[in-house]
Parts: C-alpha cells; sequence; structure tokens
C-alpha cells in the first residue's frame, strides 16, 4: 500500500512540474498558424504572439524541413515592443516543417513554441 502512494505522489509531482515547465514557455511566446496542410510551393504566413517583458531581445522563427530550413530574427525591445509579430516564409517545397518561435534575452532561452506543417507536393508551379 506504501508503494502505491508514494507511486501516486511521485506522478501527481511529476504531471505538476511538467506543467509548469510548458505553461512558463506558452506565456512567452505562441505561433498562430492558419492551417495546417498547404500546397507547394506553399507561402506560410506566420504569426507569433510575444509576451512583452523586459528581458526579450531576439525573436527567432523557424521553420525546419526534411530538406529545408528558413530563419528569421526580429530585434525586440523589451516591455515596449509590440505583442504580435508576423512573418512570412515563402516557395517551401513539399516535406513535413516544425515551425519553431523562440524568445530569447541577452543571456538566455525565455521561452519556445513548437507547431508542425505538411506542404504537399500537389500544388502547381
Amino acid at each position: 500500500m506504501k508503494h502505491r502512494i508514494f507511486a501516486w505522489l511521485f506522478l501527481g509531482v511529476a504531471v505538476v512540474g511538467a506543467g509548469a515547465v510548458s505553461g512558463d514557455a506558452s506565456e512567452v511566446v505562441e505561433i498562430r498558424l492558419r492551417g495546417r496542410y498547404f500546397m507547394e510551393p506553399a507561402t506560410v504566413h506566420i504569426t507569433v504572439a510575444v509576451e512583452p517583458d523586459a528581458a526579450n531581445r531576439v525573436l527567432r522563427i523557424e521553420a525546419d524541413g526534411d530538406s529545408v530550413f528558413r530563419a528569421s530574427d526580429v530585434s525586440l525591445s523589451g516591455a515596449g515592443e509590440k505583442r504580435m509579430h508576423a512573418v512570412e516564409f515563402k516557395n517551401l517545397p513539399a516535406g513535413t516543417y516544425t515551425l519553431r518561435a523562440q524568445v530569447f534575452s541577452t543571456e538566455r532561452l525565455r521561452g519556445r513554441a513548437e507547431q508542425e506543417l505538411v506542404v504537399t507536393g500537389i500544388g502547381g508551379r
């Protein structure tokens, strides 16, 4: 019986701890994408919400695919910075991509968000 109580207690702490980590990251940065599937050559409009904070200095947005990697950095000016940022990646070929938005201070990564998207090879050129 003691082992069962310990196991449930450990599981509860692990779940609460995991929620705290992902909760902090989502409070800092969030990807907002219209759709998940696109046709090649895809133009993907990505909107990223960044919670203004004095420590925010760089927003890096990446599209990491099977054979293509694109990235764009946006300078942030701390607490006075706007919340919404838009980036466009053009001519993405067919493949699966991980979109990644990361907010950095001068010293460390403050928050990160990821979302998957798929570009199909059905479209015309």
